[in-house]
């Protein structure tokens, strides 16, 4: 792997991993700032209306957004490039959630409002999220990084984020209050927007059209290049399967987290400051396994990593919570399970990095995002009406039971045979050599 520029005067063909580490920390700020924000919000929901209903409904307001405009922005961080992208919607996202404390506190902010405002920090995360994720693989090549360790080192970031976040999150909500948390989240985002911003390489993030090797004159059209995007995906069985497949899972977690979660934590007495520890032992656990990952996964099996993975993450935290176990036995749970996720994303986000041409990585990633992610805003709305027809308990077992039959009978599909195939075709190429058929990357949200 060859690397053409080491970044801002940077000398071509040396290795720089100052790109990399831009790109991971603006991940880091503005995943603290959405994990805080999964403790605060919901709390801030419940204490004040005592709905689980409204709660879940806030969550559909916020990721359907997300899930909408992260699946028509693909060919837009193409055509404009992923660093534009990345900045300015994090700014966006920092306003929103800067407003919500602030309408509060002048007596202005009313449930419709509170809607409003949470859809655009959903529709701004979207780009924003998929933004960054695009850039991993340019960082990577740019300090020559294996893309398994690139992909892994940005699941230990996700799960750091994860830890620190809902810790932060669960202790600011206790001791100040959810629209404190609020504030902290807008500081998150507009310290990830000033990261991308000044802190990346000049030559880092520009649209891949600029590439040299383009041919010159306006490129196709914005609904050409979506429908390219749709065209490859739909060609991929093994990428249609890992994101239906994901699809559901999230659809299960997102009912979790947002509603099944706060709602224990208040019926049995634990408070907010048990989902922050709860996330906190999980997320450290998630880092053990994603830098374990980062060393090993390359030599291991992939399709065997991924579901081992799968197993441990999934169905447990939904019976612990179900059978009503001691809080210390809920965190030994969660810390297995996080272990276990932490191997999940590397091992994905490399295959799909392998099997997408990188001018097309825009949209192809954010389709493949916002399929994977398309079941999320449904799953809090869906566990909080089920909680209040039939109860807690109830919708636990089931979402166990679901999460364990969906990834254990998928894996059995003769697609995922070509997990361990695809390192064959190769590292990707820098973006000013590649053709057609160089691999990149589509990365399915978990």
């Amino acid at each position: 792997m060859t690397d053409d520029t080491a970044g801002a005067g940077g000398i071509p063909g040396t290795r720089s991993l100052r790109p990399l580490a831009g790109v991971l920390a603006a991940m880091a700020v503005s995943l603290t700032g959405t994990r805080i924000s999964l403790v605060a919000l919901p709390w801030f929901v419940l204490v004040t209306t005592g709905s689980a209903t409204q709660t879940g409904l806030v969550a559909f307001c916020e990721m359907t957004p997300y899930v909408v405009v992260k699946a028509f922005t693909g060919p837009l961080v193409d055509r404009i490039g992923p660093r534009a992208v990345s900045w300015t919607t994090d700014l966006a996202s920092a306003v929103a959630a800067a407003a919500i404390p602030l309408f509060r506190s002048l007596d202005l902010l009313p449930f419709p409002l509170l809607l409003a405002l949470v859809a655009l920090i959903g529709a701004a995360r979207g780009p924003g999220d998929l933004a960054k994720e695009v850039m991993v693989p340019e960082a990577a090549e740019r300090g020559r990084v294996p893309l398994e360790r690139a992909t892994g080192l940005a699941g230990v970031t996700e799960r750091l984020a994860s830890t620190v976040g809902l810790a932060v999150g669960g202790s600011l909500v206790a001791l100040l209050g959810p629209l404190t948390g609020l504030a902290v989240v807008a500081g998150c985002f507009a310290l990830g927007s000033v990261i991308v911003r000044l802190a990346l390489p000049r030559g880092m993030g520009h649209a891949v059209e600029d590439a040299p090797s383009q041919a010159p004159g306006p490129g196709p059209g914005y609904w050409r290049r979506f429908g390219e995007g749709f065209t490859f995906l739909r060609g991929e069985p093994l990428l249609l399967t890992v994101t239906v497949m994901v699809g559901i899972t999230n659809f299960l977690d997102a009912a979790f987290n947002s509603v099944l979660v706060p709602v224990w934590a208040r019926e049995s007495g634990h408070g907010p400051s048990a989902i922050g520890l709860m996330g906190s032992v999980m997320g450290a656990a998630a880092v053990g396994g994603s830098l374990i990952a980062a060393v090993v996964a390359h030599r291991l099996r992939r399709r065997v990593v991924a579901l081992g993975g799968f197993l441990l993450a999934g169905a447990p935290r939904f019976l612990a919570l179900a059978f009503d176990a001691p809080l210390g036995v809920v965190l030994a749970v969660f810390a297995v399970s996080g272990f276990g996720a932490g191997f999940v994303n590397p091992v994905l986000g490399a295959v799909l990095v392998e099997r997408v041409p990188r001018r097309m990585l825009g949209r192809v990633n954010a389709l493949g995002d916002s399929l994977a992610w398309a079941g999320i805003p449904l799953g809090g709305l869906v566990a909080g009406a089920a909680a209040t027809a039939v109860g807690l308990v109830p919708v636990l077992l089931a979402g166990g039971t679901a999460y364990f039959l969906t990834t254990n009978l998928t894996g059995l599909r003769p697609e995922w045979r070509e997990m361990d195939r695809t390192r064959g075709r190769g590292a990707p190429k820098p973006h000013a050599e590649e053709d057609d058929a160089s691999p990149g990357r589509a990365n399915a949200a978990m």
